[in-house]
């Protein structure tokens, strides 16, 4: 096509260009298309196709008239993209079109293109490797966190204390000086926070089966900011107090928590899960660090789209309602497109040093998951493959291949904790 490409912004992977088709090109593609028209349409009085083509433009001027802009914007979009030679990041977007009859179609081209990731410098970094020791006090309060899990709620009489589940009808007026509507039924357990100190002072004072009323102030970091502060008349009615009792801990209780001979066995089992995960946690930093190093020496631009689809991402595994969206999108903006970078990096890596994931490695690693299931590689590949979690296995192993590249190429200081 001849059009005329005029760059009117070029900022990082960001372009604006304003693109013209000349009148002779729009006319000669709308008696392409009316004569479309003129052969399929149907006209009374008419057999179809032999409708008169002036007719035809008159009936379906409008019709053919979008089609017309349709087909043109798209054929100049790829002349743009061919003749610029840009690689596109995202779906662009077209602006101010302006299509008036007689004279040439005008609109502007809004689109992001690929940036260039050199990484010219990817060695001599120093990256300090810390692992947290794993101390008999932080297998202690596992080993708690594990009673506490199978611990059992029983009734208990008189007034109600920290650490009790409280069941109570809690009531307070819609607005200031308003009647006490009923009471909402709740459970919940005191000192957990899930309820203001004021109310929960008001429930610890009373006995099952009572019921009080008084003004409780509402804290002034309380979410709601309308509520913050706010002084309320609030009744209680305490229903039923169950106090938590804890097992003893015994080599019966380890036998209830897995497949554990003795509480020792299972200590011994809590330390080296936690040793096991302090060790990820250390190569998780250690890899951060290498990559923020790098992307510091070697800064490149990073699309917006990318990041508004990680962001997306992002707000579809958290399930965020959609009142909250645009809250946490300005939140989550600096996370997102850390992540952004740091899968540019690796996937240029990866291309720059053939570490991509092969076949053969991800039947390798099928394999040894099969192996550790005890069961046929050929079901674990179907498995996968159905739940769609071959490609986050394929990535997984690139990423295992590219650090491992890194870390041969830089220096990595173990410092213990």
């Amino acid at each position: 096509m001849d059009i005329q490409i005029t760059t009117k912004k070029s900022d990082g992977v960001e372009r604006l260009l304003e693109v013209s088709v000349p009148l002779a090109t729009v006319q000669h593609e709308e008696e392409k298309t009316a004569r479309r028209y003129a052969s399929s349409v149907r006209l009374p009085g008419f057999r179809p196709g032999k409708a008169p083509a002036a007719m035809v433009r008159k009936r379906f001027k409008d019709a053919i008239r979008q089609q017309v802009l349709e087909n043109l914007v798209q054929e100049a979009f790829k002349e743009v993209i061919e003749r610029e030679k840009l690689d596109v990041a995202a779906q662009p977007h077209v602006h101010d079109v302006k299509f008036d009859e007689g004279q040439p179609l005008t609109f502007e081209l809004h689109l992001e293109v690929k940036p260039t990731v050199v990484l010219a410098r990817t060695e001599g970094f120093r990256i300090t490797r810390s692992v947290k020791d794993v101390t008999d006090e932080t297998v202690a309060e596992q080993i708690e966190a594990l009673r506490d899990q199978k611990a059992t709620w029983s009734p208990a009489d008189g007034q109600p204390r920290e650490a009790d589940m409280v069941q109570v009808l809690l009531a307070t007026p819609d607005a200031p000086g308003g009647d006490m509507p009923e009471g909402k039924p709740y459970n919940i357990v005191l000192g957990g926070g899930q309820a203001i100190a004021g109310v929960e002072e008001l429930i610890m004072e009373l006995s099952p089966g009572e019921t009080k009323e008084r003004v409780v102030k509402w804290p002034d970091d309380f979410p709601d900011e309308a509520q913050r502060g706010a002084s309320k008349n609030v009744r209680v009615t305490l229903q039923e107090v169950k106090r938590k009792a804890l097992p003893e801990l015994d080599d019966a209780f380890a036998r209830s928590v897995g497949d554990f001979d003795s509480l020792e066995a299972l200590r011994a089992a809590v330390r080296a899960d936690l040793e096991e995960h302090a060790t990820r946690d250390a190569d998780a930093l250690v890899r951060q660090s290498l990559i923020d190093q790098i992307t510091e020496a070697n800064p490149f631009d990073v699309p917006p789209s990318w990041v508004h689809r990680m962001i997306d991402a992002y707000v579809q595994a958290y399930q965020i309602p959609e009142d909250q969206r645009q809250a946490f999108a300005a939140e989550f903006a600096s996370v997102a497109e850390k992540q952004v970078r740091r899968d540019m990096l690796i996937d240029t890596l990866a291309q720059r040093e053939t570490l991509a994931a092969t076949e053969q490695d991800v039947d390798d690693r099928v394999q040894r998951v099969a192996e550790q299931r005890k069961t046929d590689p050929g079901q674990v590949y179907a498995s996968l493959q159905k739940a769609g979690r071959l490609p986050e296995i394929e990535r997984s192993i690139t990423e295992e291949k590219v650090f491992a590249w890194l870390l041969q190429r830089n220096d990595v200081t173990n410092q213990p904790t």
